[in-house]
C-alpha cells in the first residue's frame, strides 16, 4: 500500500508542477525583458477558467475532435508520470521504458494531428503537415539518443539508467555528451519552442502547435494545454534522469530520501526553466524550412554518440 502511495505521489507531483513549470519559463523570460509578466500561477488561473466556459465545437466535427483533447492529455500524463521525479524503483517503474515513452508521445502527436485535420480547416491542415514533418526528424533522433544511453547503461528502463549514471564507473562519455545535445535540441523541436516555433504568438505562416489547436475552447483546450505543459514537464525530467539523476532516492527508501530527492528535483526543474528562458530571449526564431537542418543536426549527433560507443567502449 505504502509503494502506490508513493506512485501516486509521483503522478499527481507532475500535474500540480507543470502549469507552475510553464509559468516560472514565462515569467524568466518576461524579467530578462525588462517587462513585469504574469504571475508563475497565471497557467492555473488560465486552465480553470477555460474548463469553465462552454466548450465550442464546430458543425462538422467528428467524434475525434471531441475525445481527441481526452486522449492526448491521457497519453500524455501517463508518459510524464512513467519518467522518475524523486525517486526509482517505485511500483510501475517496469513500465517506464524510454521505447514506450516514445511510443505514448507519439500516440498523443497522432490524435493531435487527426484533431487538427478533423474540422476541414486550412490551419489545421497546415499545422498537421507541420506537425507530422516534425516529428519524422524528431523520433529517429530520439530513437538514436535512446539507443546511445541504452548502449552504456545496458538497459532502456529508466530505473534501472539512472542507478547506473550514479555508479562511479560511468565518468565522462563524450557519446553522452553528444546524445544530451541531441535531446535538448529534440525536446526543444517537441515543445514548439523558439527556435522551432513561438508559443506565445499565433502567426499563421510559422506556427505549428498552435494551429492545430485554433478550433479549440473551453474544458477541451485546458486538457490539450495541459499536455502541452506536461509534454514539457516529462523532457525536462527526462533529461535529469538521464544526465543528472543526482538526488533520487532508491527502491523502498526512507520518507528523509524522498524529501531529498524531491527538494534536488525542483532544484533541477527551476535551473531547466532559467535554461530555457535564457535560451529563448538569445535566439531569434528560425524559417520553418531551416527545422529539417536542426532535426538532422539532432540525428547526426545521436549517430555520432552511438558509433563512438562501437569503435571504443570508454567513449
Amino acid at each position: 500500500m505504502l509503494d502506490l502511495l508513493v506512485q501516486g505521489a509521483q503522478m499527481a507531483l507532475v500535474l500540480l508542477l507543470a502549469p507552475l513549470l510553464t509559468g516560472i519559463v514565462r515569467k524568466v523570460k518576461a524579467r530578462l525583458l525588462r517587462r513585469r509578466g504574469p504571475s508563475v500561477i497565471q497557467p492555473y488561473r488560465d486552465l480553470l477558467r477555460l474548463a469553465r466556459k462552454e466548450a465550442v465545437i464546430a458543425e462538422g466535427a467528428s467524434w475525434l475532435f471531441r475525445v481527441a483533447p481526452y486522449l492526448i492529455f491521457a497519453a500524455t500524463w501517463v508518459a510524464a508520470a512513467l519518467v522518475p521525479t524523486f525517486a526509482i524503483g517505485l511500483t510501475f517503474s517496469w513500465t517506464a521504458d524510454l521505447i514506450a515513452i516514445i511510443a505514448l508521445l507519439g500516440s498523443a502527436r497522432f490524435f493531435l494531428a487527426l484533431a487538427g485535420m478533423d474540422v476541414g480547416t486550412s490551419f489545421g491542415g497546415i499545422g498537421a503537415s507541420r506537425e507530422m514533418l516534425i516529428a519524422s526528424l524528431a523520433e529517429p533522433a530520439m530513437l538514436v539518443v535512446v539507443f546511445t544511453v541504452a548502449l552504456v547503461a545496458g538497459s532502456t528502463q529508466l530505473s534501472t539508467i539512472a542507478a547506473f549514471m550514479v555508479s562511479p564507473g560511468v565518468g565522462l562519455r563524450v557519446s553522452l555528451g553528444l546524445a544530451l545535445i541531441g535531446l535538448v535540441m529534440v525536446a526543444i523541436a517537441e515543445n514548439a519552442r523558439i527556435p522551432v516555433d513561438n508559443p506565445a504568438t499565433h502567426l499563421e505562416l510559422t506556427m505549428v502547435h498552435e494551429a492545430m489547436v485554433l478550433e479549440y475552447s473551453g474544458r477541451h483546450l485546458a486538457m490539450i494545454e495541459f499536455a502541452a505543459s506536461l509534454k514539457l514537464l516529462l523532457y525536462l525530467s527526462l533529461i535529469a534522469c538521464l544526465f543528472a539523476p543526482w538526488g533520487l532516492a532508491g527502491a523502498g527508501a526512507s520518507a528523509t530520501a524522498c524529501a531529498i530527492g524531491l527538494a534536488t528535483y525542483l532544484g533541477k526543474l527551476l535551473v531547466g526553466a532559467v535554461a530555457l528562458a535564457l535560451f529563448e530571449t538569445s535566439i531569434a526564431k528560425m524559417r520553418v524550412f531551416r527545422v529539417p537542418d536542426f532535426l538532422g543536426a539532432a540525428l547526426m549527433l545521436g549517430l555520432l554518440g552511438t558509433l563512438l560507443l562501437f569503435v571504443s567502449r570508454s567513449l
